[in-house]
């Protein structure tokens, strides 16, 4: 090692209650109310929970940031309203989208058993999470659940060279009477933003493919992709078809930003960028097989299963929840001290 190079810190250890009760001070020592600080809380608590660190703790300086930036509200109070018989909007008020999340979930539950299909639009949010945990909730309540939000211009068009996608994530999830849901949530990119952070934190490569760099030419290093250059959606035209797909459901279909456009009023702060989520929720006991539809589900998985190696996506997310509650969350030493300093004011 080179004279007075420092090796890096041990991670700290936290429980899941401590993980909680940190975001939240951070949060409400930057500007959001203790109904706004918890709710962010609770969805940064399950990424630690379940082992998912691009999410998790990682994410509470960018949100701290735009709270002190005055770009996102820290006192919304996001408003429900019912625009069809099976389409709920929600007024995010400018704040972080998982407030938003919970006041729009149950109507939109409601409006799915009444009516077999429901969607919900929220509008004027700022979203920096993960989209599993609100697709896990439709299908904890016996829906199939499907969501979907836009970023920042990130990832390039297929055959192009200017980044005009976000990210743009999406997720999807299944009930499973008695059992864990499967979901899944993956980016139109071929990684996550996060994941590149992380590794440019970490002193890592990223596998090829993942990015260009300032010249258009493909890199492994996280510093050249994120510093100037674009990432590159996942199977080419494909995800790119899907990029584009993510784009139109959360900005002209609900009347909110495309990443384009969220980039143009955006502020630089590092935090969530202003936009709109879709969700859609279904409810399987509507569609022609009331009785058989789950067990009917169950007979794919099963045969998946039979063959070595393949898991169920989520199956390690669950896993990873049952570790946690005993041996906490292991966070790098360098963010502690960022947090702990964010929740000092």
């Amino acid at each position: 090692m080179p004279s007075g190079h420092q090796p890096p810190k041990d991670p700290i250890t936290l429980t899941i209650e401590e993980v909680h009760a940190l975001a939240t001070r951070c949060l409400m020592a930057s500007g959001a109310d203790a109904e706004n600080a918890r709710a962010v809380a609770d969805t940064v608590t399950a990424a630690e929970r379940d082992i998912c660190a691009s999410h998790g703790l990682f994410r509470i300086p960018g949100y701290c940031a735009s709270l002190k930036s005055g770009k996102a509200n820290g006192n919304a109070r996001p408003m429900a309203s019912q625009i069809a018989p099976s389409v709920v909007r929600v007024d995010g008020d400018g704040g972080f989208a998982p407030l938003a999340i919970e006041v729009g979930r149950a109507p939109l539950i409601e409006a799915a058993r009444a009516q077999g299909v429901a969607s919900l639009a929220i509008n004027d949010i700022h979203h920096f999470a993960a989209l599993w945990p609100e697709t896990q909730a439709l299908a904890e309540a016996g829906l199939v659940g499907f969501a979907f939000t836009a970023a920042l211009p990130y990832v390039v068009s297929a055959g192009g060279r200017t980044p005009i996608f976000g990210t743009n994530p999406m997720s999807f999830a299944w009930p499973r009477p008695g059992k864990d849901p499967m979901v899944f949530d993956q980016a139109s990119s071929t990684l996550a933003r996060g994941d590149i952070q992380i590794a440019r934190r970490d002193g890592h490569s990223v596998p090829l493919g993942t990015g260009v760099d300032t010249d258009g030419k493909d890199t492994t290093d996280p510093a050249a992709i994120l510093d100037g250059g674009a990432q590159l959606p996942f199977g080419g035209y494909k995800g790119s078809a899907i990029a584009m797909m993510v784009e139109l459901l959360t900005g002209a279909l609900i009347g909110d930003k495309f990443s384009f456009e969220a980039q143009a009023v955006d502020n630089g702060d590092g935090g969530p960028p202003k936009g709109g989520e879709f969700m859609l929720a279904i409810d399987p006991a509507r569609h022609g097989d009331a009785e058989g539809w789950a067990a009917h589900a169950e007979l794919l998985f099963e045969r998946m299963l039979q063959d070595e190696g393949v898991r169920l996506p989520a199956d390690r997310r669950h896993a990873n929840r049952k570790l946690t509650p005993t041996q906490g969350a292991q966070i790098p030493a360098s963010l502690h001290e960022t947090l702990a300093g964010l929740a000092e004011g």
